[in-house]
């Protein structure tokens, strides 16, 4: 049962992972689940991801509403993210459900969390100092993209990660449209806003499908969705109008020093759980 305080957390956590869901187009879990970690324990990875991938949902759909209407969003990029990441996402569930991340291999998703979120990190540091620029965007550019370098390097691991670690899976497809397609920040977010829309719904209807194995209920899951999800909604809301007006390196700094200390919390927590 949560107690009034518990509720107050998780609307805080909520809006937190609600701008994130705004600002980077990665989904809200990089903040909700470490957050959920540290709040309740480290034993319930399963049920945080599975809460997370429903809130994912709704924290990103105010976001992509926003996008399309500054024209961010380029429909020749995600008609081809969308499928290939729901693909991945029920990959990813299935794998995330496997014997050795039971228990206390929990901790195991916990590790490979935290240290996603250090290359994220890491990217965005390198990306501020070296002063990588993409070029003025093209819009005929994405129609000449490869479509096998679209869905194998931006759609099929951003939906595998997300469903093996309960991310948006925007922290593989924004600087990977960067890297191979050549799209710029702006862009690459509002395309990843929209591909995460439709895979974290199929991801989310199978982790929670899934929950049983791991002793959870999907009452238990629906819950805490429940409680993160209206304040996930709003911080979305605003911070995604902020991405077409803020300096893009004001959004790097301020999301680099969150997630580095996410990062070294679920990796410190998930390291003792291997350890039992």
């Amino acid at each position: 049962m949560l107690s009034g305080l518990d509720l107050l957390l998780l609307a805080a956590l909520g809006l937190l992972g609600g701008a994130g869901a705004g600002f980077l187009g990665i989904g809200g879990s990089v903040v909700m689940i470490p957050g959920m970690v540290l709040l309740f324990g480290p034993d319930r990875q399963h049920l945080y991801q599975a809460a997370a991938m429903i809130v994912n949902f709704f924290t990103i759909a105010p976001a992509v509403v926003r996008h399309y209407q500054a024209g961010a969003t380029l429909r020749s990029v995600v008609r081809w993210t969308i499928p290939s990441a729901v693909v991945g996402a029920v990959a990813g569930v299935f794998i995330s459900d496997l014997p050795v991340f039971r228990g206390s291999g929990q901790g195991y998703l916990q590790i490979g969390f935290a240290t996603f979120l250090l290359y994220v990190v890491v990217h965005n540091l390198w990306t501020l100092w070296s002063g990588l620029r993409m070029p003025a965007l093209d819009r005929h550019r994405p129609r000449r993209s490869s479509r096998l370098l679209t869905v194998l390097l931006v759609g099929l691991p951003a939906g595998l990660l997300a469903g093996i670690l309960g991310i948006g899976g925007g922290l593989v497809a924004v600087p990977m449209q960067q890297v191979a397609l050549r799209i710029r920040l702006p862009n690459a977010i509002a395309n990843s806003a929209t591909t995460i829309l439709y895979s974290s719904i199929v991801g989310a209807m199978v982790k929670n499908y899934t929950l049983t194995q791991h002793g959870f209920h999907v009452g238990d899951s629906l819950l805490l969705a429940a409680c993160l999800t209206p304040s996930a909604m709003i911080g979305s809301w605003f911070a995604a109008a902020k991405v077409h007006q803020w300096p893009v390196f004001v959004i790097r700094i301020v999301f680099a020093v969150m997630l580095t200390y996410a990062a070294a919390k679920l990796l410190l927590t998930g390291w003792g759980q291997v350890q039992l």
